[in-house]
């Protein structure tokens, strides 16, 4: 092993505002201290209960992926496991996500963008 995930950081517009819509998603800390990181205006931290630490920074001419757009690439996605699907997805919706695939094919897993318009989905447990 040549190293562990310390953070996975995500680019945005509003660094607070994203680690805000996370935590409410998640659980968690924003902010928390933490010697890795110094937080501002420009970098903002979620930890999470499980431990997962996300990152959030500013990036001023930030332009969000356009799913599934191969032009404007997702660039990556993160997938959160839930127990019910309809419920997770009242509370992702009024948290401000966006659906971007809503699985009406039967599948276990749909597609949403957050705020910032990076991809996330909710899969079945």
């Amino acid at each position: 092993m040549i190293a562990d995930l310390q953070c996975v950081v995500l680019d945005c517009p509003d660094p607070a505002g994203l680690a805000e819509f996370y935590r409410s998603v998640l659980g968690g800390t924003v902010n928390q201290q933490d010697r890795r990181w110094s937080v501002d205006e420009d970098w903002a931290t979620l930890h999470t209960p499980s431990g997962l630490v996300l990152a959030f920074q500013r990036s001023a001419d930030y332009r969000p992926p356009r799913w599934p757009d191969p032009a404007h690439p997702q660039q990556f996605h993160l997938d959160f496991g839930v127990a019910d699907l309809e419920r997770a997805q009242e509370q992702v919706l009024a948290l401000g996500a966006t659906v971007l695939d809503d699985g009406s094919e039967g599948r276990g897993w749909r597609v949403y963008a957050d705020p910032a318009g990076h991809p996330l989905c909710l899969v079945r447990r």
